[in-house]
């Protein structure tokens, strides 16, 4: 899933400040999820700003609404005339939701929460990144774990001279990706596949080729 970190309080606040009607709209999908931009905590966020406008002596009307995911067209048809209300909206959507938004009415679209990683559920209230959608997955040839997004250096053919009793150099709260790699592969009974050398990466699919875009020609609606 996408996670994010809500912005804090006095940017948010500087953000919509000088606007007479703002909405504060949520996404209930991925940031839901690691409760930073699900509806619930666009309706918990308007309120905190009502208090600060009061706070403030600023005459400022929010308002809180929100959808499944701010990334698809079908889902704002319900919400168009809170939409049309604000002057400016505040989205916790992740960066995706924010620009899509943008793309889709004229008027200010603020973001607020930090998209920061692709993760997965750990336990509840911890989220750690597993992918970073280089668009050329590997993780099968290493026992499905990822050194791309799980080894600060990326190296793709084993473990840098830093990592110590598994763990990595940058921080002894971070496991060696490539500790991780080995374990598995000695689990699934596949070590052997440790000494096959891996090709340099071809980055063109990752950010390096510019932005990506996916058709699916088989799933498109008639024109």
């Amino acid at each position: 899933m996408i996670v994010g970190e809500q912005k804090p309080l006095e940017e948010l606040w500087e953000s919509i400040k000088d606007h007479k009607k703002v909405l504060v709209f949520g996404c209930n999908t991925c940031v839901a999820v690691c409760q930073q931009g699900g509806n619930k905590e666009a309706e918990i966020l308007a309120s905190m700003l009502r208090m600060k406008a009061t706070q403030e002596g600023v005459e400022i009307e929010i308002k809180d609404s929100g959808i499944e995911r701010q990334c698809e067209h079908e889902f704002f048809e319900k919400t168009e005339e809170d939409v049309g209300w604000a002057e400016a909206v505040l989205s916790t959507a992740c960066g995706i939701g924010v620009q899509f938004m943008a793309e889709k009415y004229p008027k200010p679209v603020y973001p607020g929460l930090n998209t920061t990683f692709l993760g997965a559920v750990e336990e509840l209230g911890v989220y750690t990144e597993r992918c970073q959608a280089c668009g050329n997955c590997k993780v099968g040839k290493f026992g499905g774990i990822c050194p791309v997004a799980r080894c600060a250096k990326r190296v793709l053919n084993g473990p840098c001279g830093g990592s110590t009793n598994g763990k990595c150099e940058i921080s002894k709260d971070v496991d060696c990706a490539w500790q991780l790699i080995v374990d598995r592969l000695k689990l699934l009974d596949k070590l052997d596949t440790y000494e096959e050398l891996t090709p340099i990466k071809d980055w063109s699919t990752d950010r390096a080729g510019g932005p990506r875009k996916l058709v699916r020609e088989d799933v498109q609606h008639d024109s």
